[in-house]
């Protein structure tokens, strides 16, 4: 046994990831980008606020409800594909057979290697409609539970996203020094969230917090120029 053992980490919670990150992005970009260009085009705070927390609720259940809607329809392809598999294995048997010589062969078994593994594999519907669903389809099993926490996760990630840019509008009635400071906050903002991001995601930091920061900084930068020009 080795003086220090190998202990693997992996970081397993890529779905709760993957939904922070679709609902912070846009709360972040979506609401900065608004507040910005109401910036240009009105004096009052109060109706960028308004504007904003109307924006603000709006994606919010909007995003919730598309990760909601995404999640049962991975459920409900999951249980079709597996209807459809536990029916292959039925009526095509000597088909489903090779195939999973197949994935095994791709693994370098041969032989009574092949045979064994095999035969133990198909002597189970269930274990054999598993093996498929995982190696032939790439198919993992979605949790129950999992739209509701999706449609939870993206919707709450993008209220708080939301009221970063927004808060500034609240503090302050001087649309100009609301915006300074909006800018100041939802850039900072977004560099620690990018960075977050690509930590977790295994992307280069840095990269990924200058990315996030230049997507939110053209959408608002956009909306301010066609605000001020036609405003």
């Amino acid at each position: 046994m080795p003086m220090t053992p190998h202990i693997e980490k992996h970081f397993t919670a890529t779905e709760t990831v993957r939904d922070v990150v679709i609902g912070m992005s846009d709360g972040l970009t979506v609401p900065f980008a608004l507040a910005a260009g109401l910036s240009a085009a009105v004096s009052d705070t109060s109706v960028i606020v308004t504007a904003g927390l109307a924006e603000i609720a709006a994606g919010a259940i909007a995003m919730g409800l598309g990760g909601f809607l995404a999640a049962r329809t991975d459920a409900e392809h999951y249980d079709s594909e597996r209807k459809r598999e536990f029916s292959e294995i039925s009526t095509l048997k000597d088909r489903e057979v090779a195939e999973v010589e197949q994935i095994f062969k791709a693994y370098g078994l041969q032989g009574e290697a092949l045979n064994t593994v095999t035969n133990a594999i198909t002597s189970d519907r269930n274990r054999w409609n598993d093996f498929m669903m995982r190696f032939e389809l790439g198919l993992e099993k979605p949790d129950p539970r999992r739209a509701l926490t999706s449609a939870l996760t993206i919707g709450g990630a993008y209220l708080v996203g939301g009221f970063i840019p927004l808060i500034p509008y609240i503090l302050t009635h001087s649309v100009r020094e609301a915006l300074q400071i909006s800018v100041g906050t939802t850039g900072l903002a977004l560099l620690i969230f990018g960075a977050v991001k690509g930590h977790f995601t295994g992307l280069n930091p840095v990269k990924a917090a200058l990315q996030t920061l230049l997507i939110g900084g053209l959408a608002a930068g956009a909306a301010f120029g066609i605000a001020h020009l036609f405003g």
